[in-house]
C-alpha cells in the first residue's frame, strides 16, 4: 500500500471501517450525549488513534477502575470482614499464604494447587517476581507485592484479550468495546486468574478468523490447560465443520489443542502425579455452590441451607445434555450460524449446568457476547445483575460470620434468578439472531462471518439457496 492510499485510509469516516457503538447503538448514542454526542459521520481515526489503539485505551481505563474497586482488600488487613463490607474479595490476596506462594513453595512439587497447570505456572511466576523485587519496596508487605505483580499480569492478559476480541471481530473492532468497558469487568478482573485463560480463548478466535486452525488448537489447548472452559470453542468448530462438510480445519483444531493440553500438562502429571490429580480431585469431590440450579434445587426441595454433591455422572450428562442441544440448534438453524454466536451459547450452557458457578466465571461470557451480539443494552443490564449478585453473595457471606448482620439466603436467590433470567434472555436473543438472521446486526450489508475463518462462505449443507448478498437484503439487514 502506498503512503498516499495509506493516507486515504486513515482519513476514511469510521463507518468504513467499521460502526461506531455510539452512532450504531441506541444505547451508547444515549450514553455519550453528556460527552458531547455520537462520533461525527465524517471524522477521521487519525494517523495513530486506530481502532484498535482506541480499545486499548479505553480497556486500560477499565482496568484502573478494577484495581481501584480491589484495593481496600489489597494489604491483606481483612479486620471487620473488609473483603465483605468492600466487596472488594480476591482470591489472589489470601492464595499467597493458602498455596504456599510465601515460603517459596513450588506448585504440584510441594504443594497441590486446586487450578489447571498453567494457573499455577502463572501464580509461580507472581511469587517469583515478588520474592526478586520485595526488598526494593520495603514499605509494603511481600502479599501487597504479590497482588500488585498478579495484577500487573493480568492487566497484559486483559488487554491482549481485548486484542484477540478486536481480531475476531473483523471489520467490526468497536464490537470489541463492549469487552473493553465492560463493567463486569471492573469487579472481577482480579478476582482470580481467569484473564489467563480468557486471553488464549479470546485469541484463539482471532487465529480461527484468520484461518489458521493449528494455532487455534494450539490456543484452545494452552487456555484448557488454565480453566477448562476454552475447550467449549470446539463445539462451534465441530458443529460448523459438519455444516459446511470442510472436516479438515476442525480436525487439525483439535488435534493441535489435544496436543497443546497435553504438552504442558503431561510433564508436570508425571512429575508430580498426586499434585497434579489435585485440580480434578478437588473439582470431583466439591459441593455445589450457592447460586447453582443444582443448590436452588435441593434448597426448593429440602428448604435446607446445606452445600450438597451431586452424582457426578449427572451433572456431566445434564451438561452433556446442555451442549448437544446446543449443536441440534446449530445445526438445525436455517442458516449457517457465526461461531461467536455457538461459542456463546456452549459456553453459557456449560454455567448452567455445571455445580460450581464461581462468580468470576461470567467473566468467560463478556468478549463472546461481544461477537455474538454487539448489542449493548441487554448486555449491559445482564452485566449489571452479576455486579448486584456479587455484591450480595458478599452480604450474605459477611452474615455467615456475623449473623448480627446477615443477609439472608432469599435475598441471594432473588439476584441469581434475576442474573440468570437476564442470561437466559440474552441467551434467548442469540438464539433468534440464529434462526432469523436477518435480525443479526453483524451480518448486516451481506457479510457471512467475521470470525468464521475457514467457514465463512463456505457452502451449507443446510442451504438449498446461497447465501443472498442482494441490495434488498443488504437492506433488511441494516434496518433497525
Amino acid at each position: 500500500m502506498t503512503h498516499a492510499a495509506r493516507a486515504r485510509r486513515i482519513a476514511q469516516p469510521v463507518d468504513d471501517v467499521s460502526p461506531a457503538p455510539s452512532r450504531a447503538d441506541p444505547t451508547v448514542a444515549r450514553a455519550v450525549r453528556m460527552l458531547g454526542g455520537a462520533w461525527g459521520r465524517h471524522a477521521a481515526t487519525g494517523r495513530w488513534w486506530s481502532p484498535l489503539r482506541v480499545l486499548l485505551a479505553l480497556g486500560s481505563f477499565t482496568l484502573v477502575l478494577a484495581f481501584v474497586q480491589k484495593a481496600p482488600c489489597a494489604d491483606a488487613n481483612w479486620v471487620a470482614n473488609k473483603q465483605y463490607t468492600h466487596a472488594c474479595y480476591s482470591d489472589v490476596i489470601p492464595l499467597w499464604g493458602v498455596e504456599g506462594l510465601d515460603i517459596g513453595a513450588v506448585p504440584y512439587r510441594d504443594h497441590a494447587v486446586e487450578y489447571p497447570v498453567l494457573t499455577g505456572g502463572f501464580m509461580w511466576l507472581a511469587a517469583g517476581i515478588t520474592n526478586a523485587v520485595d526488598g526494593l519496596f520495603t514499605a509494603f508487605s511481600d502479599v501487597q507485592i504479590f497482588g500488585l505483580v498478579t495484577s500487573l499480569l493480568l492487566t497484559i492478559c486483559a488487554l491482549l484479550m481485548i486484542v484477540g476480541t478486536v481480531g475476531a471481530a473483523g471489520r467490526r473492532p468497536y464490537d470489541a468495546a463492549l469487552a473493553a468497558v465492560s463493567p463486569l469487568l471492573i469487579f472481577h478482573a482480579f478476582s482470580n486468574w481467569d484473564l489467563l485463560a480468557m486471553t488464549f480463548a479470546s485469541c484463539a478466535l482471532w487465529a480461527w478468523a484468520r484461518n489458521r486452525p493449528v494455532a487455534a488448537g494450539v490456543l484452545i489447548g494452552l487456555g484448557t490447560a488454565a480453566k477448562l472452559y476454552p475447550a467449549l470453542l470446539l463445539v462451534p468448530i465441530i458443529v460448523l465443520a459438519w455444516r459446511t462438510g470442510r472436516l479438515g480445519p476442525a480436525r487439525w483444531a483439535c488435534v493441535a489443542a489435544a496436543a497443546s493440553w497435553a504438552a504442558v500438562n503431561l510433564p508436570v502429571a508425571f512429575a508430580y502425579p498426586r499434585g497434579w490429580r489435585e485440580f480434578f480431585t478437588f473439582n470431583i469431590d466439591r459441593g455445589t455452590e450457592w447460586d447453582t440450579i443444582w443448590y436452588i434445587g435441593h434448597y426448593a426441595l429440602t428448604q435446607h441451607e446445606t452445600s450438597w454433591k451431586p452424582p457426578g455422572l449427572v451433572v456431566a450428562g445434564l451438561t452433556g445434555a446442555a451442549e448437544l442441544g446446543v449443536a441440534v440448534l446449530a445445526l438445525r438453524a436455517p442458516r449457517r450460524p457465526r461461531v461467536a454466536q455457538i461459542a456463546f451459547l456452549a459456553v453459557a450452557a456449560f454455567l448452567f449446568t455445571s455445580k460450581i458457578w464461581s462468580r468470576q466465571y461470567s467473566l468467560w461470557l463478556v468478549p463472546l457476547v461481544a461477537l455474538a451480539r454487539p448489542r449493548w443494552r441487554v448486555a449491559l443490564i445482564w452485566q449489571f445483575s452479576e455486579i448486584a449478585l456479587w455484591i450480595v453473595f458478599m452480604l450474605f457471606l459477611l452474615g455467615l460470620g456475623d449473623p448480627a448482620h446477615s443477609v439472608p439466603y432469599g435475598w441471594l436467590l432473588l439476584c441469581v434468578v434475576a442474573r440468570d433470567l437476564m442470561l437466559l434472555a440474552l441467551g434467548g436473543l442469540v438464539v433468534r439472531e440464529m434462526l432469523h438472521p436477518e435480525l443479526d446486526v453483524v451480518r448486516s450489508g451481506g457479510v457471512d462471518d467475521p470470525g468464521g475463518g475457514p467457514y465463512d462462505a463456505a457452502p451449507d449443507r443446510a442451504r438449498s439457496q446461497p447465501v443472498d448478498t442482494s441490495e434488498d437484503f443488504k437492506n433488511s439487514m441494516s434496518a433497525p
